[in-house]
């Protein structure tokens, strides 16, 4: 499923109204831990695309259920596709800063997460593994993975 996004800020709102409307179609509802976490990179993504690149951009969503294998235990896949070539570079924001945590959250609350060429631009991506049952000692039934961002050394700004 895509949805095709214009280089406007109001388009993360219908970006987010979007991704919930396709999972409410499988069942998945507004309150399940997925759900709003998948809305919230939804919401980082396409910020992102919008802000930083200025040009249309493309949110793809991979659900589970939309094709063979059980919703259950499936991995939900976003990725955000834009015709800028600039890959997308990981800040860490100062305490006062409006902005600029974007990627860290996605880095946070993805399993997984990158970015490769496209065409003429770049798709970032990131995917949440669902689990049938949650695992021991966790909050939730996906979420916390490694990326190489972890490897980056930050300085306060």
């Amino acid at each position: 499923m895509q949805l095709e996004i214009r280089p406007d800020p109001a388009e993360v709102g219908r970006a987010r109204r979007w991704a919930r409307s396709r999972l409410a179609g499988l069942g998945i509802g507004a309150d399940d831990t997925l759900a709003e976490t998948l809305v919230l990179l939804v919401s980082e993504l396409v910020t992102n695309a919008v802000v930083h690149t200025g040009r249309p951009a493309v949110l793809r969503l991979s659900l589970p259920g939309t094709a063979t294998g059980s919703a259950a235990s499936a991995t939900v896949r976003l990725e955000v596709a834009d015709t800028s070539s600039r890959a997308p570079v990981p800040r860490c924001a100062g305490g006062d800063a409006t902005g600029g945590r974007g990627l860290a959250l996605v880095d946070c609350l993805a399993d997984r997460w990158g970015w490769s060429p496209e065409g003429s631009g770049k798709s970032i991506w990131c995917e949440l593994d669902r689990c049938s049952q949650p695992r021991e000692g966790a909050a939730v039934a996906y979420g916390g993975g490694r990326s190489a961002y972890e490897d980056l050394a930050f300085e306060a700004v």
